[in-house]
């Protein structure tokens, strides 16, 4: 009742609110719903192994102050092909295109850990960008805590990006010497090609990768560091406006204006992000009471979380065909609640 009269009555909003609708997508499993849940605080969306954990669009809000960041946790971007596989909804296919349809700021979540898909963003992000190359787009690199050799991220930033950030052209520059002694803590030195007086602020990215950042140092076990590496940045006139493009041999999308690297899992540089968000919001209406963490009512929560369970504790395809209905939702004396729920499932077998 309470979620219910916060999403029915008017914002609490402040004299001269700003507000911010991102949208966050990505391959399934990138991990848009853990740093969705890192980002607000809480844990609001479900969260497994498995993919396609996340079935429909579901809204985050975070109010700080006078600023309101309402997150767009979509699916994970998928083909009619793979999503007949998993026998997942129209929903699925529609969700994070309409989010995008709302969106003031997308981010692009990749996870760097999975050395299969991390050299190119898939053909649905590309498709996504390319759709709306009007919404400013943020480069995401997530899980860089499980990166051994943190130099690679260098050549992943230049492949996604296609060597261009914010309009300026990036020169990924790198020689290594074997010296554990040297510090491993800030590897990544930042330079513009652009003369002094011409200078323009540093990109928020370049300046992480320069930062002493626990998630962006070489790991001493493999006893070499950085002696030299950098990004040189080259200006080309600003940044650009990219249009629709023919996709078929493209792997990196130039239209970004920042990189962030973070490990959601950990939290790690998530408030670097966040801090960076509400800086990004304008002069708007706040949609959401400032008490409102969530669109989502505490049933779809809860259906969420005892899904995330079921997808995590049973084998394979399983947990994609359960239907769930809940037979009794009670409080109980000391405010707990008391779920029962039926699982359905289309065959014996299960």
């Amino acid at each position: 009742e309470e979620q219910e009269r916060l999403l029915r009555g008017r914002p609490d909003q402040p004299q001269n609110p700003k507000v911010l609708r991102i949208a966050i997508i990505g391959a399934p499993n990138a991990g848009k719903s853990t740093l969705s849940n890192q980002l607000l605080g809480r844990k609001v969306f479900p969260v497994s192994k498995k993919v396609h954990t996340t079935r429909c669009k579901a809204r985050g809000v975070v109010t700080h102050e006078d600023t309101q960041l309402i997150i767009l946790d979509t699916p994970g971007l998928t083909s009619p092909f793979k999503a007949k596989r998993h026998k997942l909804d129209e929903a699925m296919l529609t969700d994070p295109w309409d989010s995008m349809k709302h969106a003031d700021l997308v981010l692009v979540l990749v996870d760097v850990s999975d050395h299969w898909t991390r050299n190119c963003l898939s053909k649905e992000v590309l498709k996504c960008l390319s759709q709306f190359p009007q919404i400013p787009s943020v480069l995401v690199l997530n899980k860089v805590d499980l990166l051994k050799k943190k130099f690679i991220l260098l050549e992943l930033v230049t492949e996604l990006t296609e060597g261009i950030v914010n309009g300026k052209k990036l020169e990924a520059t790198s020689a290594f010497k074997n010296n554990s002694s040297s510090s491993a803590k800030s590897p990544l030195q930042i330079a513009q090609a652009s003369p002094p007086e011409k200078r323009a602020p540093e990109s928020h990215c370049l300046q992480e990768l320069g930062q002493a950042q626990e998630g962006c140092c070489l790991d001493n076990s493999h006893n070499m560091s950085v002696s030299e590496s950098g990004l040189v940045m080259e200006d080309t006139q600003g940044p650009k406006c990219y249009g629709p493009r023919d996709l078929k041999n493209t792997k990196g999308w130039p239209g970004f204006q920042e990189i962030f690297m973070l490990a959601a899992l950990r939290g790690e540089e998530v408030d670097t992000l966040k801090r960076y968000l509400l800086m990004q919001a304008k002069p708007g209406p706040w949609e959401f009471h400032s008490g409102v963490l969530t669109s989502q009512s505490p049933e779809e929560i809860c259906n969420n979380i005892i899904r995330e369970k079921i997808l995590e504790y049973l084998p394979l395809e399983v947990p994609y065909g359960v239907i769930q209905v809940t037979e009794m939702w009670e409080e109980g004396p000391s405010g707990e609640l008391l779920i029962v729920q039926k699982l359905l499932v289309p065959r014996k077998s299960h």
